[in-house]
Parts: C-alpha cells; sequence; structure tokens
C-alpha cells in the first residue's frame, strides 16, 4: 500500500516523502508535535474563528515551514510522519500555493 506526503510551494518546488519507509507516529505525538510546530513557526489561524482544524495546522506548517525546513530531510520526515498519523490518509498532497490539501 502506498503511503505518502507530497508538500508543493509552487510549479517548480515539491517534497516528497514515502512515509511507509518510515517508523509510524502515534497520532497524539503527531498532534503535539505539529503544535509545537504551529508555536515555534508563529502560524496563524486559517478561520477568522480562531478555530483550527488538523487539516489547517498541516497546511500552515508547511507554508511557514518554507523550503528551508522542507529540505531538511529530518524535518520534513517528521512533518510527513506527523501529516500522515493525523490525517489518516494513505496519499496527502499538500499544495500551499492553492492553499489546499487532497487525499
Amino acid at each position: 500500500m502506498i503511503s505518502e506526503v507530497i508538500v508543493q510551494l509552487n510549479a517548480e518546488q515539491q517534497f516528497h516523502a514515502d512515509v511507509g519507509r518510515l517508523p509510524p507516529m502515534g497520532n497524539e505525538e503527531a498532534r503535539r508535535w505539529l503544535d509545537d510546530q504551529f508555536t515555534a513557526l508563529d502560524c496563524e489561524p486559517l478561520r477568522p474563528s480562531g478555530k483550527v482544524l488538523l487539516a489547517d495546522k498541516v497546511l500552515v506548517v508547511a507554508r511557514e515551514a518554507g523550503a528551508r525546513r522542507l529540505g531538511d530531510e529530518a524535518w520534513f520526515h517528521a512533518y510527513a510522519r506527523a501529516a500522515h498519523a493525523v490525517l489518516s490518509r494513505p496519499v496527502i498532497k499538500v499544495d500551499v500555493a492553492a492553499m489546499a490539501i487532497t487525499y
């Protein structure tokens, strides 16, 4: 079964992780990791209500991380494992330019 996370910053920059080859991350650990990154990267909620859905958090963390962090293999693998754990989908594509996630 295919398990992958793809983050596309723009037409020229795409990052890919085969999550099936990485050690799994538990759901609670993944939530904590994303919460920590959301705070560390000074992310802002996407919704005017201030409510932050898990998919929103995955998207905003990727946007704020940018090419520098996404290009860091250890950081990106942790991000991919966390996204895979919280969204529970085999294939996740995070399109930062379009501000969308597809499964």
